[in-house]
């Protein structure tokens, strides 16, 4: 069932909002494709802002409020532009018992955030997780979607260094 009346205008002329309307439509702005419409909007735009929100909600014809209740539950969607770089933290159980905890730790330490947060200058995102599913690999992150096994303190930095200076790791 399509909206009554004429689609809401996307929050600004971003061609990018094309591809989400485009989710929508595919499936006939439905409620049930909140979700996925979601997604969409967090691939095309980095992250999911209070306008894009609204905007979704109008779409779908969805209370605003069961879209940030959604957006806040599920850890894949991010409120906040990330930064160029992310580094994830993996603080599963097996990850933790082998000192990912200590990893983390140092990781803030070094710069200067908290998990959750990007580094002032918009350069790193540092992240946590539950578990990112390599238990075996432990203690294991994530740093810009490749995943590091066995990851200890000095190299995790080394690498974040690495990136953030703009030199590839050998």
């Amino acid at each position: 069932m399509y909206p009554t009346g004429p689609i809401p205008k996307p929050p600004s002329d971003d061609k990018r909002w094309r591809i989400v309307e485009a989710t929508m439509r595919r499936n006939g702005f439905e409620p049930q494709a909140l979700i996925e419409s979601l997604h969409s909007v967090q691939q095309a735009m980095g992250y999911l802002d209070e306008p894009a929100m609204k905007w979704v909600a109008a779409c779908l014809r969805v209370p605003l409020s069961k879209i940030q209740g959604v957006a806040t539950f599920y850890h894949h969607f991010t409120l906040k532009p990330q930064g160029k770089h992310t580094c994830v933290v993996c603080l599963g159980t097996a990850c933790y018992i082998k000192g990912s905890r200590q990893i983390l730790e140092s990781v803030q330490s070094q710069l200067g955030i908290q998990g959750g947060q990007t580094t002032a200058d918009g350069r790193v995102s540092l992240l946590v997780a539950r578990c990112i599913g390599a238990c075996g690999l432990a203690p294991a992150t994530v740093l810009d979607g490749q995943v590091l096994a066995k990851t200890d303190t000095d190299l995790l930095l080394k690498r974040l260094q690495s990136v953030t200076d703009g030199k590839a790791e050998s």
